[in-house]
């Protein structure tokens, strides 16, 4: 019931558009009577759509006789909700703006956007060729085209998802080169702004202006295998949000200028650049200041040593530490170098008065130094310091780390044996048990008791008894033999 009733209000909002409209051009033409007749005006051809952006609502009217595989692409595009939350990625005052990629193409993970038969195929199917219409040309404020690329064909050109308005009269530049498929008929208003917003240097502007929805008039196109209408407006990806700016429902001064704007957007760049190093742990907190006392020197002459840079800039005050930075592998110099002094106001001075100096015939560049290593790595060491004294893996002594091996104060100690006191050590194992030419061993002397000397005597009788027949015939006949040929020795001798 309440998607019915949403798309009745929808549609008799429409209706009243139209029907305002209608009145103007009514009065208009009663006024002038040389106007376009009202049976030609494209906005009562009935398929429209609307992009509700971060400044207000456009209402595009499509020109589906004319470019209808570019109308079919835009409305699927629409209907799928596709280009909510896609940012106006480029604006050039008094040209066009542009937009229709998701993520903007400044995004790592952006491919540009894709057509409404690659979301639904694949990447293969990403652009689709379209067709230039020759009669429509760029004369007008608000006409709407395709962004077009140029593809093997010369002949041909590729579109995908990303699209124009132009916010200027008679631009016969994109003539051949975008592919017109519709006209805004409201929202002039919204153009104005956005051709007035501040932009950086690539023509983007610094404060979000993104489309939050899109609604779908009339759609005479069949939808394609595999689209599927979602029920609301998905929620902005992980992606999308990592490209925010300056977030478009966000209240700035309305004095604001250009540069306090472009100010503010570095500082919130900062701020989440050092926010992901602190994830990481490459920060010990985001907000982490480099030092005041250290100054950073550059450009040095590779020959240029330690003791030199501290005996020039020693003049300036107490140094604690002179390092030029030399490579891990060959040791040779990387031509920059910090020195710390004890004062703040030592360094200021050194500042103020070494930039440019020549040192070993190279003019040396001075500057206050950006670097916080010295302090996360004083932050990492009293850190682990803390877990150290506290006890345990983690600081806690029952979440400890189990070892194979560990060496403990109540363990026996060996002479000249340096290994670990591991649990199950093989050396150790053979030095602990004694050989047996070195004496009469614990269970000899246990064997020396009468008990034990009767238990293995009987032992040895049920040994010899159990022998086994075989074995008894044949020592019995060789003892035989042995007899017989003692009696023959015996009788020969007589």
């Amino acid at each position: 019931m309440i998607c019915v009733t949403s798309l009745c209000a929808i549609r008799v909002s429409a209706a009243l558009l139209q029907l305002r409209n209608l009145l103007q051009l009514l009065q208009l033409s009663s006024h002038h009577p040389f106007t376009q007749p009202i049976g030609l005006v494209p906005l009562l051809s009935g398929m429209s759509a609307i992009l509700e952006t971060s400044l207000g609502d456009i209402v595009i009217d499509l020109l589906v006789d004319e470019s209808p595989k570019a109308c079919e692409n835009f409305l699927k595009l629409c209907k799928i909700k596709y280009y909510n939350f896609s940012p106006v990625h480029t604006v050039q005052k008094g040209f066009t703006l542009q937009t229709g990629d998701p993520l903007g193409p400044g995004a790592p993970e952006s491919d540009g956007g894709s057509s409404i038969w690659g979301v639904l195929g694949g990447p293969s199917k990403r652009t689709f060729p379209i067709e230039l219409p020759p009669k429509l040309k760029h004369t007008e404020r608000g006409t709407v085209s395709m962004a077009t690329a140029a593809s093997n064909d010369p002949d041909q050109r590729l579109a995908a998802s990303q699209f124009l308005i132009t916010l200027g009269d008679n631009l016969d530049h994109l003539d051949g080169k975008a592919a017109i498929f519709g006209k805004v008929v409201e929202g002039f208003d919204v153009l104005e702004k956005i051709n007035e917003a501040f932009v950086d240097d690539r023509q983007r502007p610094l404060k979000d202006i993104r489309i939050r929805h899109t609604v779908v008039l009339d759609d005479p196109f069949e939808d394609p295998v595999g689209l599927v209408e979602p029920p609301e407006s998905p929620v902005p990806s992980k992606a999308q949000l990592a490209t925010v700016r300056i977030a478009d429902d966000e209240e700035l001064d309305d004095n604001m200028d250009e540069e306090a704007m472009d100010n503010l957007r570095r500082e919130r760049e900062a701020r989440a650049q050092a926010l992901t190093l602190e994830m990481v742990g490459d920060l010990p907190f985001a907000d982490v200041k480099p030092p005041e006392n250290i100054l950073f020197v550059c450009k040095l002459n590779p020959v240029t040593q330690d003791e030199d840079l501290n005996l020039i800039f020693s003049r300036f005050g107490t140094i604690l530490s002179c390092e030029v930075i030399r490579d891990k592998r060959t040791g040779d110099s990387l031509q920059y170098a910090f020195i710390e002094f004890e004062n703040q106001k030592d360094c200021e001075q050194a500042y103020f008065k070494m930039q440019g100096v020549l040192i070993d015939d190279h003019r040396i560049h001075v500057d206050f130094s950006q670097s916080v290593s010295k302090l996360s790595d004083s932050w990492r060491n009293a850190t682990v310091t803390k877990r150290r004294q506290r006890g345990g893996f983690g600081g806690v002594d029952d979440l400890e780390q189990k070892r194979q091996y560990r060496a403990t104060d109540d363990a026996p100690s060996y002479e000249d044996d340096e290994s670990y006191n591991m649990v199950f050590d093989k050396s150790r194992k053979n030095k602990d048990q004694p050989s047996r030419s070195s004496g009469p061993s614990r269970r000899n002397d246990r064997d020396r008791s009468p008990r034990r000397r009767e238990h293995s005597r009987d032992r040895y009788r049920r040994r010899s008894h159990s022998r086994s027949p075989r074995r008894d015939s044949r020592r019995d006949r060789d003892r035989y033999r042995d007899d017989r040929r003692r009696d023959d020795r015996h009788d020969r001798r007589r």
